[in-house]
């Protein structure tokens, strides 16, 4: 029998599970949370998709779908923390579903994972190219004036080699960036609270905050009082709180590399949610007061609208101290950016050491420095690939009165919403089929798994529907005014990509795919009883 006494707690946890060390064990458990916090970013989020939920049912949509929906956000963390703490490996979520589920569990699952994880990176990374673009307008009218989406996705893929580079560098340098941008996260969103509490001139009443509802979407002749305003459209304005808080399984992806990862993973999931919902409400709660008044009198909704949140800082605040909010909410993206690079590169890497990717010899190499490099590269490229629609300009307004939808931008967000969320669906119900039969690690939610785990997979069965629905009429088939360019293109893209798997799956996979593979010595298992 092997002798394992030189391995630490964690090593012989993780080579119980069938791996060894290969990654570099340097994150701390604030490091873990730090990871989580920063690809939640409610200083990304909160900005990017703000006028998806202003328009989609107004304040109401904000200020009472945001505490709401982050409840069920935050139970299901708290049914992903207690996985991660029994199975604290790189595969995470994938490696779960295998473990509970079998093979083609597990298959689907790290696809849709996969998915999820390359949108959302794409979906921050352009997002921040928007609000570097919006920064450097502020700062110079004949840079605003010139104003392309071509110039947009310049910066878009600037931004994404950046984030690479820094990313293959060194894996211990993400570790510090994480812990550098919660603090730039916390820090840079109490001074955009208090620079929107007392800067502005005027703010909007509690009445206006809390009860205020309209319909921008065009659904309905812009109803906010008919069935379908609260069926359909106030539940896309829910986009905002459901895409802004997500990315929380970073910490599972992060858990080889991380000290005490079975406690600490599983508090860096739910503790990042928790933190996020509560910081995030009282930012956009300052938005939303700092709505500005029309020239004819009352809140400029229209304007507010067309222009989301720029706006509202430009109109209130002035162009210098604009700038600087903007520059505070472009940084912190640019942080986002960084870490959701690393979260899914490491999520293709450890998917890829199962051999379930095409190319796996090369995606699951990992440098001197101990980084997947190759990895990192790939995730880039497909987000630029994916986010290419966004170059096409969609305005459902007039030439005289435009109102420009960043169609491909949601279609993007809502793949990574869908992806993300239906690969936590698989394990979480696998998790709540097994009962007392699983075996629970040091972290674990006790008997309220029983309806924590239902109330989970029942939440993201319905926002997994609303989200491939047309955001604008526009957008449904066979419709008076149908185009191509309105349409959201997640449901090509998550559906098709299920289709494909299921036939890949069917036809190729399930002969050769039996799910984890092991990467340590067959003495090592044996000397855990494997």
């Amino acid at each position: 029998m092997a002798d394992q006494s030189h391995l630490d707690a964690d090593e012989r946890r993780l080579a119980e599970l069938g791996y060894k060390q290969e990654l570099s064990r340097s994150w701390s458990g604030f490091s873990n949370f730090a990871i989580s916090f920063s690809i939640i970013s409610i200083l990304a989020g909160c900005f990017t998709t703000f006028g998806q939920g202003f328009n989609n049912g107004g304040p109401i949509a904000i200020s009472w779908g945001w505490p709401v929906v982050s409840i069920f956000i935050l139970i299901i963390g708290f049914t992903m923390s207690e996985l991660v703490s029994a199975y604290p490996t790189s595969g995470g979520i994938y490696w779960w579903a295998s473990k509970m589920g079998g093979p083609r569990a597990g298959f689907f699952t790290g696809w849709l994972n996969l998915i999820g994880l390359i949108a959302v990176t794409a979906s921050v990374a352009y997002g921040c190219a928007t609000f570097i673009d919006l920064t450097l307008s502020t700062f110079s009218d004949s840079f605003a004036s010139s104003y392309s989406l071509t110039r947009v996705f310049v910066i878009f893929v600037v931004v994404l080699a950046i984030a690479s580079l820094l990313n293959i560098f060194s894996g211990h340098l993400m570790a510090v960036m994480n812990n550098v941008s919660v603090w730039w996260h916390v820090v840079g969103a109490l001074a955009i609270v208090l620079i929107l509490a007392f800067v502005p001139d005027n703010h909007q009443s509690i009445g206006y905050v809390f009860t205020e509802r309209f319909n921008n979407s065009g659904y309905d002749g812009g109803s906010n009082s008919s069935v379908m305003y609260w069926l359909l459209v106030m539940p896309f304005g829910l986009l905002l709180t459901q895409y802004t808080i997500t990315g929380f399984d970073a910490s599972a992806h992060l858990s080889e590399e991380t000290h005490s990862a079975a406690d600490s993973a599983a508090k860096g999931i739910w503790r990042s949610i928790a933190y996020s919902a509560i910081g995030g409400w009282i930012l956009l709660l300052a938005f939303l007061f700092a709505v500005p008044d029309a020239a004819g009198g009352g809140p400029d909704n229209a304007g507010v609208g067309a222009g989301g949140v720029a706006y509202i800082f430009t109109s209130s605040l002035g162009a210098n101290i604009a700038a600087l909010v903007l520059f505070i909410s472009a940084a912190g993206q640019f942080f986002c950016t960084t870490a959701c690079m690393t979260s899914a590169s490491r999520m293709l890497f450890a998917f890829s050491r199962d051999r379930a990717v095409p190319g796996s010899q090369h995606w699951s190499k990992v440098t001197a420095r101990k980084v997947p490099a190759y990895a990192v590269m790939l995730v880039a490229v497909v987000s630029a690939l994916i986010t290419l629609p966004a170059l096409v300009e969609v305005n459902i307004g007039t030439a005289a009165d435009p109102l420009i939808v960043p169609t491909a931008f949601y279609a993007v967000v809502s793949v990574a919403v869908i992806g993300l969320y239906l690969a936590f669906l698989i394990p979480i119900w696998q998790r709540w089929r097994l009962g007392d039969a699983f075996e629970a690690g040091t972290w674990n939610n006790g008997a309220k798994y029983k309806w924590m785990n239902l109330v989970a997979v029942i939440e993201i069965a319905v926002i997994s529907i609303y989200f491939i629905l047309p955001f604008v009429p526009q957008g449904v088939p066979f419709s008076e005014n149908f185009s191509w360019k309105f349409v959201n293109y997640a449901p090509f893209l998550t559906i098709g990509s299920l289709l494909l798997l299921a036939l890949w799956w069917q036809l190729s996979a399930r002969k050769w795919f039996t799910g984890p593979k092991h990467t340590i010595d067959q003495a090592v298992l044996e000397a855990f009883g494997e």
